[in-house]
Formats: structure tokens, sequence, C-alpha cells
């Protein structure tokens, strides 16, 4: 029993074992060991025990332990009335330059402000509903660090709702590292996106990005997640990728069988390249999104392919448009890197990858953000 008289429970999180106080009030905390993401719901009867991989359960000082159940953690907000002033769709937009460095890149505030247009004009975000980071921002909290966009991401799912759509893009380098816990990764390698100051404070792992914004989707929330970076393939982590020339999904699930699904909602990545691979800024294709402007190769086909089907498009169009752009950028000395052109014959050797956290028909399925 608690100084207050209370039962002593603690919080056994599914993934690490470890327990944890809960403050009540919350919807659900991140374990601070492996920083899964365990809700906080009411308690179930004993004899039902449903909950998901992942999840925590109730650990009190007499011993007796109760599930958290993903249909509990529905719950939540069942007999709640959602906000009116809530805004449904919500976005995270981050652009890199890494200025006054070597490695600095000259395309990505181009490619943040491109987004930032598309997603108002063609899909109706508002701009209150979008947050930015770039290093243009006179906000110090809206820098690209690690612990600003760390916070973005958290803000970006919190008190999501059946219904909501969420869009994470960044542009910005990427890396990949040798991964960090044994049979994580199929290729025996993290991938990683790099904030500002990614050489103080470090990167941000795929395991982690998967933790803050994959974990915690609800069932009915939809996550499209759009990363302009080298070896970004799987920077989500998500179970299923798409092979585009098979024209099949590929099991990209851990061999140790972690869990890197949602709570129910659904994951969509559409990245630069897969994890072996490299992308780059191009100056070919960037007339129709800011004239003589650099620009990310994959950002522009992805937002060159959205407005030449302004009825409309499907995954799998989307994915050849993409591909198709990509070819004809290929055929001019499109790379922004005089050391690049001579390595790659002035080539984008570069693929546009599409993942998810399940498998669906990509020529049925409607595009929407």
């Amino acid at each position: 029993m608690s100084s207050a008289g209370k039962p002593d429970y603690k919080i056994r999180c599914g993934q690490c074992e470890q327990q944890i106080r809960p403050i009540w009030t919350m919807q659900a905390i991140r374990c601070p060991c492996c920083h899964n993401i365990i809700p906080i719901t009411r308690m179930q009867p004993a004899n039902q025990d449903n909950s998901p991989t992942g999840a925590g359960s109730l650990s009190g000082s007499a011993g007796n332990r109760q599930s958290l159940s993903r249909s509990s953690s529905k719950g939540l907000s069942g007999d709640m009335k959602m906000p009116e002033s809530r805004l449904r769709k919500r976005a995270v937009l981050c652009g890199v330059t890494y200025r006054k460095r070597k490695y600095k890149l000259k395309g990505t505030l181009n490619d943040v402000k491109a987004m930032k247009q598309l997603l108002m004009e063609r899909f109706g975000f508002v701009e209150e509903s979008i947050r930015i980071l770039t290093e243009e921002e006179k906000d110090q909290r809206r820098i690209p660090t690690k612990k600003n966009i760390q916070e973005a991401l958290d803000w970006l799912v919190q008190d999501s709702w059946s219904g909501d759509s969420l869009v994470f893009y960044f542009s910005g380098h990427g890396l990949r590292v040798p991964e960090n816990t044994e049979g994580d990764e199929l290729d025996g390698f993290d991938e990683t996106i790099c904030p500002v100051d990614f050489t103080k404070e470090g990167m941000i792992l795929d395991d982690e990005i998967n933790s803050r914004i994959v974990r915690p989707l609800k069932e009915g929330v939809t996550l499209h997640a759009i990363v302009d970076s080298c070896h970004s393939g799987t920077i989500l982590d998500l179970p299923n990728v798409y092979d585009y020339k098979l024209g099949k999904w590929s099991d990209n699930r851990p061999p140790s069988g972690a869990t890197k699904g949602t709570m129910g909602g659904l994951a969509i990545s559409l990245s630069a390249c897969a994890d072996a691979e490299i992308a780059a800024d191009t100056s070919a294709l960037t007339g129709k999104i800011v004239s003589g402007a650099m620009s990310g190769a994959m950002t522009y086909s992805f937002v060159d392919a959205v407005r030449k089907n302004p009825a409309g498009l499907t995954y799998g169009k989307l994915v050849r448009s993409m591909h198709e752009v990509i070819e004809e950028a290929n055929k001019s000395n499109c790379l922004n890197s005089s050391f690049l052109s001579r390595i790659f014959h002035a080539k984008l050797l570069q693929e546009p990858v599409l993942s998810s956290s399940e498998i669906f028909d990509v020529n049925s399925k409607k595009f929407e953000l």
C-alpha cells in the first residue's frame, strides 16, 4: 500500500519487463529503458488476458497482475467527446541544411516549402496544424536539434483520435550504423536521421522513431512518413516493404521477433531510397517547384506525381510515377556533387521505397493524406 492508503500499483513493460509507477492521469507512458509506449487503461477483470505483444501489465503489492488490452486502450476516449476545435490533420516538416559545414545540403529548405504548400493546397492542412523545423526559424524550439525533433515527434501523435491523419516529413542526411540490438535488423544495420547537432548529440535511430510515432498509433489513426535522406528505406522499421520490381510485399520483421507494429493504427512510409543507397539533391527537376533552386530528388518526384494527378492516385501509381521521375533525372547530369557525379556517372542510384505496418493492395488503395 502507498502512504496515501491506496494500492501501490506499477505498470510492467511488456517488452523489457521494467516496472514503472505510472501517472494515472496520463493515457500512456514511455518506458525509460526501451522507449516502448505503454497504454494506461482502466483495470480489466483478472481472467481477461488479451494484451498485444509489447503492451504493459499492472502489478500490485498483493501480487495480482491484470493485462492492458488493445480493446481497453480504445476505451480511453470511447466515452469522451472530441473537442470541436481540435485539428484532425497534423504534420511535422523538418529540413536540415547543416549550414557552414562541409556536408551542407542546398535543397532541404525548398523541400519543406514545397511540402507545406502541397499539404495545404491539396490535402486541406491548415497552417496551425503544421510544425516546421528548420535552421531559419526564429523560435529556438523550432531549430531541428535532436531534442526538438524528438519533442515534435511526440507532439505529432499525442492525444490522437480515430480518423486523424498525421504526416512526418524529413529532408536531410541519413546514415546507417551497426544495429543497437542483436537480431533487430535483417541487414544488421540501424538506419538513422541526422539532426543539425548530430555530431554532438547523436543521431535518431529507426528504433526510436518507431517507438515514438509508430507504436502509439491507435485504431483509426493513419501516419504517413515521407523521408528524403540516404539509407532511409526502412527508417520506420515497418514490418512490410513493397518490392516495386516484383510487385509484391516482402517481410521485414526483425529476426528477434520484436514487435514493430502499431496499436491498431496504420503507418505508411515513403523513403528516398533503399537502406544501402544514397539520396541526392538535384537541380535537374526543380523548375516546377522552385525555379532554378535545388531540391531533393525524392521530394520533387513525390510532389510532381501528386500534382499531376489532381483526381487522385493509388499507392501503386504513386510509386511508379516517382520511379519514372527519377529515371528522367538520370538523363541529365543531376547530382549536386562533382564527386558523386564521378562515382555514379551522373546518375541517381536511388529507388523510392514504400513500406507499411499492414499489407494492402497498392493498385486499389487510394493515396490520401
